[in-house]
């Protein structure tokens, strides 16, 4: 990537020019690994962005080179203004995507489809209804595949992601990779990784290594390892005669730090210059003073460490503070 005088860099180098915009920390699901078993504390709505923040704080990034922005949640399409957001953001010189749980994909179809959006993803952990059931407490399965079904029926781009935990999920690897077989969805493997109050230990991660076995049992030489995109954080495969693809981000025993380009900003209008970092720095409350955002946006990715938010150890990881999952946004 050629630098160019606005970009927002590190001190290791690294441009960000890819933004996830959380909308929400609300959910029509509970998933234990996202959501505290106890929930998370309502709050006032005014200590979020509203309509206009949003796009302010879009417009302010993209000033500074951002190229593509992620709408993101808690679910981003429960939130009473979704659809006013997305047509704004779709008149930004930008790649806008999303990221939900597709309950109510159906609904928004419409917009979704004239905001120019192509490449959607869809959380899904189970492909076994009963075990959906219990990882999200609700029952919602039949609408999440009906909805992934239009997408693929409408030729968009659709990427699964299914985090994978020890005892929970691991035995469907294989079922996922094969429904790759003849429909054109990519599924993504996500390691289990820690935030607060989703009891998270290193036992229970089933690592890049051990999903690629249990893969490479069933499949053998059809496995095959395909290009990945620049900044990727996933390790992307294919099967030999499958539609569709599978890859893994390793974001606990492989990590891509060294290629990232992605900057998170919370619905209450926090940065997080990393997933794992423990630090925030607040725009909206300076945004909502008047003052000018750029120099908290610079010093934030200049301060960004180089790998893991600091982590150096995974006892420290397991020590470590941070929001819960449904709080930053993915």
């Amino acid at each position: 990537m050629q630098l160019e005088e606005n970009n927002i860099v590190d001190q290791f180098g690294r441009v960000h020019d890819y933004l996830r915009i959380s909308l929400t920390e609300r959910c029509n699901l509970r998933c234990f690994y996202c959501m505290p078993e106890e929930g998370i504390a309502l709050r006032p709505k005014a200590e979020f962005m509203n309509t206009d923040e949003v796009i302010r704080m879009a417009e302010t990034f993209v000033s500074l080179g951002v190229k593509k922005i992620r709408i993101t949640g808690g679910e981003p399409l429960v939130r009473s203004d979704a659809k006013q957001i997305l047509e704004k953001l779709s008149k930004l010189p930008v790649e806008l995507a999303i990221t939900t749980n597709g309950i109510l994909i159906d609904k928004f179809f419409y917009t979704i489809k004239t905001s120019g959006i192509r490449s959607i993803n869809v959380s899904l952990d189970s492909l076994d209804k009963e075990k959906f059931n219990s990882i999200t407490r609700r029952n919602d399965f039949d609408k999440v595949i009906s909805n992934i079904n239009l997408l693929l029926d409408e030729n968009y781009h659709v990427k699964v992601n299914a985090v994978v935990i020890k005892g929970v999920n691991e035995n469907e690897i294989v079922n996922f990779v094969q429904w790759t077989s003849d429909k054109n969805i990519h599924v993504r493997f996500i390691e289990f990784m820690p935030f607060d109050g989703n009891k998270w230990d290193f036992s229970k991660v089933v690592s890049m290594d051990a999903i690629l076995s249990k893969v490479r049992e069933r499949f053998g030489e059809k496995v095959t390892r395909i290009s990945d995109r620049k900044n990727d954080t996933s390790k992307n495969y294919s099967i030999a005669g499958f539609k569709g693809t599978f890859a893994i981000i390793s974001s606990v025993t492989n990590p891509f730090c060294d290629t990232c380009n992605r900057l998170r900003l919370t619905a209450d209008g926090k940065i997080k210059n990393c997933l794992f970092s423990d630090s925030e720095t607040d725009l909206l409350s300076a945004m909502r003073r008047g003052e000018d955002i750029v120099p908290l946006i610079r010093k934030s990715v200049w301060n960004k460490k180089e790998k893991l938010g600091g982590i150096t150890s995974f006892e420290n990881l397991e020590k470590r503070k941070n929001r819960a999952m449904i709080s930053i946004g993915g």
